[in-house]
């Protein structure tokens, strides 16, 4: 029997939907991607100043750091988040995990399924939250992928908290000073869990994992011809 992809989460769900061997090859094999020089003019990489932004965010909020100029559009938000966590009323950098069942469990559980990452929940009233990421990067372009990870973080957090009657998805776009939000009732967000479990059940199922070679997609795959800076493990890339 072929080895299957036993977890998912948006970004492997992303990663599957665009190429299933992409996905064998990183979750699977769990082939490391080689190590990239950095852009020119750029003094680390978007990942790794995303996550830079993304500390300072939560430790603002705790109260032990000054705020980073990235984030002094938001000074007014993040201390208003920051006045909340102090009352109890702000978790960070939630670990959502749930079985097959939709059953919250740990994140690291033989029995995890599904896992959501969430820089921050807020319980306004019993039965109002709002779920906040801090996006770094592009906004635009990538407002359908956003979308559809909004729709998977309030679907998450009425199965963990099923006495909520509505949630707000909050991006906050440190690089356009910018903030959107969707607020969804319960009936209407509970729509979309037929949609996640379907595909969370492709990914997990799947015992084939063909190439899906396009230009946009295998331009910038780590897997690609070590003569074009990859790793070399396919040979299907165009």
């Amino acid at each position: 029997m072929n080895e299957k992809i036993k977890t998912w989460s948006f970004s492997r769900l992303s990663t599957f939907e665009q190429c299933k061997l992409k996905a064998k090859l990183s979750y699977i094999d769990k082939i490391p991607e080689p190590v990239r020089a950095l852009p020119p003019g750029k003094t680390e990489h978007a990942n790794d100043r995303g996550t830079r932004i993304h500390e300072a965010a939560e430790l603002y909020v705790k109260g032990g750091v000054e705020l980073l100029p990235e984030l002094r559009a938001f000074h007014q938000e993040l201390d208003t988040l920051r006045a909340l966590y102090a009352s109890g009323k702000v978790s960070l950098e939630g670990e959502w995990a749930y079985t097959k069942e939709w059953l919250p469990t740990a994140w690291n559980s033989a029995d995890a399924w599904v896992r959501v990452k969430l820089d921050a929940f807020v319980r306004l009233s019993p039965t109002h939250g709002v779920v906040i990421d801090y996006k770094t990067g592009r906004k635009h372009g990538n407002e359908i992928k956003h979308a559809e990870q909004g729709q998977l973080y309030q679907l998450a957090a009425f199965m963990r908290y099923p006495e909520l009657e509505t949630i707000d998805v909050e991006f906050w776009y440190t690089d356009q000073d910018e903030i959107t939000q969707v607020s969804y009732p319960k009936e209407q967000g509970m729509r979309f869990y037929r949609a996640f479990n379907k595909r969370g059940l492709e990914i997990t199922e799947a015992e084939e994992f063909p190439a899906n070679p396009n230009y946009y997609s295998c331009r910038w795959c780590p897997y690609k011809s070590t003569e074009l800076g990859g790793t070399g493990h396919c040979t299907k890339g165009v």
